[in-house]
């Protein structure tokens, strides 16, 4: 915590405060985290000691030194529901569900979870899951039946969960080279999905424009060897 507390500067803590951060934070770069990642490698009882802070950039970098194979499901939940914003539910707690046994089990309870968070953090999982897991280990059919719901629901939900829905079905064109020309027309039905972003310019990846780009760059079916930036 002191390290991190170090590393901290007011103009990163405004920079997460105008994406919607209202939670405490040193506000540190990921960068700035990498040294004490790169020192500690995996300490998963750590990382529970310090997501519990519910300091933003604990909880972050909890999620970076934690080991997805000890969780358990009462600690996604817990992570779920105590994840203090959007950086933490979609990437800290997402990348480890992806790389835990429990992912599609829990993500199929999630995706019908009243929770919002419990919602965003599984939309998030997926799309991490099928980036690192072998085409021959997808099944196209569950992912499909995914996606069509993606595009009968995203218009009814609210705005981060609409944001991991719209990243799913490009993570799905993207990883699975036969879902790829379906996805891209799913995207043109949706259109172009519009969330609040806070105080920035940022906007939300237009799905046929993103896939076809992964196309002209040859990165359809390219997998990762891990979740975790």
């Amino acid at each position: 915590m002191d390290y991190l507390a170090s590393k901290g500067s007011e103009q990163t803590r405004k920079i997460y405060q105008n994406h919607g951060c209202n939670a405490e934070v040193f506000g540190v770069k990921v960068g700035d985290m990498k040294p004490l990642q790169k020192a500690i490698k995996i300490n998963h009882e750590l990382a529970l000691e310090l997501f519990r802070t519910k300091n933003g950039d604990a909880q972050y970098f909890a999620g970076l030194i934690a080991d997805p194979k000890k969780f358990d499901q009462p600690t996604f939940e817990e992570w779920a529901d105590t994840s203090t914003w959007y950086m933490v539910t979609e990437y800290a707690l997402a990348w480890n569900l992806a790389e835990s046994d429990h992912c599609l089990s829990i993500c199929k309870e999630w995706i019908n979870d009243p929770s919002n968070k419990r919602q965003e953090a599984a939309w998030a999982a997926l799309s991490a899951y099928i980036g690192i897991t072998d085409q021959s280990d997808l099944s196209t059919e569950f992912f499909k039946e995914l996606v069509d719901r993606v595009e009968r629901e995203i218009d009814h939900v609210e705005g981060r969960v609409a944001y991991t829905m719209n990243g799913f079905v490009i993570a799905a064109g993207g990883g699975c080279s036969d879902l790829t020309e379906y996805c891209i027309e799913v995207g043109k039905r949706i259109g172009k999905v519009h969330v609040e972003m806070g105080s920035t310019s940022c906007k939300v990846p237009y799905i046929p424009d993103y896939i076809d780009n992964m196309k002209k760059r040859g990165r359809i079916g390219k997998k990762k060897k891990t979740a975790k930036c």
